[in-house]
């Protein structure tokens, strides 16, 4: 029964599955779910046939079909979108970042030598301990002098005149956006 309804049906599927992308494998693939749906179909009491089996048989398989080209176009839009360069930054914000850079490369220099060396270490998360015994001072006067570097980093930076400039250019875009 299966090859008589494969020699006899399966090249209408295996033509419109091929004219719409697919090869023979998935018209093969196609084919057999088709002919599974019809025989759940067959098995139902209350399911009366109401066309040729040869139009249903090709409706199911075009349908079937056309799902997994939509699935198919779904995923490769999915990866696409997550294969997508990200938009290129605003100049102004490269910019303003280099700036702030500057900024504080300036004001880091105007520490003193025992502060920067200190936070130096720090960044490079060095423990505070370690930092105590590799520059010969005690654990309490490196933590004490770190904490006062960074407030008189964090000082400097804010009253630095270019650093003012940019804080307020931002200000008065956001007046003028909003």
């Amino acid at each position: 029964m299966v090859h008589y309804l494969s020699d006899r049906y399966l090249p209408m599927i295996r033509l419109m599955v091929t004219q719409l992308g697919g090869d023979q494998e998935d018209a093969k693939d196609i084919f057999q779910e088709g002919l599974m749906i019809m025989l759940e179909k067959i098995d139902n009491r209350e399911f009366a046939l109401t066309c040729k089996f040869k139009t249903f048989l090709y409706s199911v398989c075009e349908n079937l079909w056309k799902s997994i080209i939509a699935k198919r176009q779904a995923a490769v839009n999915y990866f696409a979108r997550r294969t997508e360069p990200e938009e290129e930054k605003d100049f102004t914000e490269a910019m303003d970042n280099n700036l702030f850079k500057e900024i504080f490369l300036n004001v880091f220099d105007t520490l003193d030598p025992v502060s920067k060396n200190i936070l130096r270490l720090y960044w490079e998360e060095i423990s505070p301990q370690e930092i105590a015994d590799r520059l010969g001072y005690s654990y309490g006067y490196v933590r004490k002098k770190k904490c006062e570097a960074q407030a008189e980093l964090t000082e400097k930076v804010k009253r630095h005149p270019d650093y003012q400039k940019i804080v307020n250019s931002g200000i008065t875009a956001k007046k003028v956006v909003y």
